[in-house]
């Protein structure tokens, strides 16, 4: 397993930290830039691998900055023309030895929380989910969407793009709902459920359709979690290291030490079924010092987060 970190695409402080921790494999995420870009032309993807492989870091994973929305998530209108632009990003990817690109399929408001400053250990700030509190909100502007409409979309979406991902060396691994609950003011949610990623991964049985294995929305969703590693197996092309406190339709962010899951159980399981890709830290409580800027994203939590996974990883090598 190779742990990483998100780092931002211009050099600054936090990446000699991830170098400084041992953190040789960087995660490009949007959320750490904060613009919203999405670059998938090959300069501008030649630009960004050199940038990290210049300084010593391996770029293993983009996220959350894939060349899609929601016309191709619903089947809209544009949904042809993201879908080539999709196959080309792969490929360029492809060229440039990018192995994993993480994507979700959450229509209109994706990442909920209705808390993003709630104390807990130490007076660290964390994120929580509470869905009493949606009840009385408006639909999204979006609504209504229905399950199908996000399964159809899904199943069109695989069938185009996962043989080009197989002839790219690209993997896919599909975020799950957060929350995993299923639906939003108005707004279906479909990747809630191991059961359901079982739909997902039938739709085209390929290592190349493959999970983004989130621990904490799993946990949310109340499965065992080392049992649930297991029985995805080989489909679990990148790891998000997390836990959370509750269920999925009122839950709190925990620290990875201090969560109802077993860690060390969870990093056994990876081993069992022979996952060797990228491991990051997610959503980590924000720490004295810290501006809660970024909730869920600051610097020392992560770091804390890596020098507790290294452990684990030493203690059941």
């Amino acid at each position: 397993m190779e742990p990483a970190l998100i780092l931002p695409a211009e050099r600054d402080e936090r990446w000699d930290l991830a170098k400084q921790t041992g953190v040789e494999t960087a995660v490009y995420h949007s959320l750490e830039i904060g613009d919203g870009s999405r670059p998938w032309r090959y300069d501008e993807l030649l630009e960004l691998v050199q940038e990290f492989r210049d300084y010593g870091l391996e770029l293993g994973v983009i996220e959350g900055c894939v060349p899609i929305s929601d016309a191709t998530r619903l089947g809209r209108e544009g949904r042809d023309e993201e879908i080539a632009r999709f196959k080309r990003y792969l490929r360029n990817l492809g060229e440039l030895g990018v192995p994993v690109v993480a994507y979700d399929w959450m229509a209109g408001k994706r990442w909920a929380r209705t808390s993003t400053a709630l104390p807990i250990r130490g007076d660290a700030l964390t994120t929580a989910y509470d869905d009493e509190l949606m009840a009385g909100a408006p639909q999204q502007e979006i609504a209504p969407v229905d399950a199908e409409q996000l399964w159809d979309a899904l199943e069109h979406f695989l069938n185009e793009v996962v043989p080009v991902a197989e002839e790219a060396g690209v993997k896919l691994a599909l975020h799950p709902d957060d929350p995993p609950i299923d639906g939003i003011r108005g707004v279906d949610r479909i990747v809630t459920s191991p059961e359901n990623y079982d739909r997902v991964m039938g739709m085209y049985d390929s290592e190349y359709n493959g999970i983004t294995f989130c621990q904490g929305n799993f946990a949310a969703m109340g499965v065992d979690i080392p049992e649930t590693i297991r029985r995805f197996g080989d489909r679990i092309n990148f790891v998000h290291f997390r836990d959370v406190e509750g269920d999925a339709r009122k839950f709190v962010e925990t620290w990875h030490d201090d969560g109802p899951t077993d860690m060390r159980a969870c990093i056994e399981a990876y081993r069992d079924v022979g996952f060797e890709g990228p491991v990051r830290p997610d959503h980590v409580p924000t720490m004295a010092g810290e501006e809660n800027s970024n909730p869920g994203y600051m610097t020392l939590g992560r770091l804390y987060a890596v020098g507790y996974l290294k452990g684990l990883l030493e203690a059941t090598a």
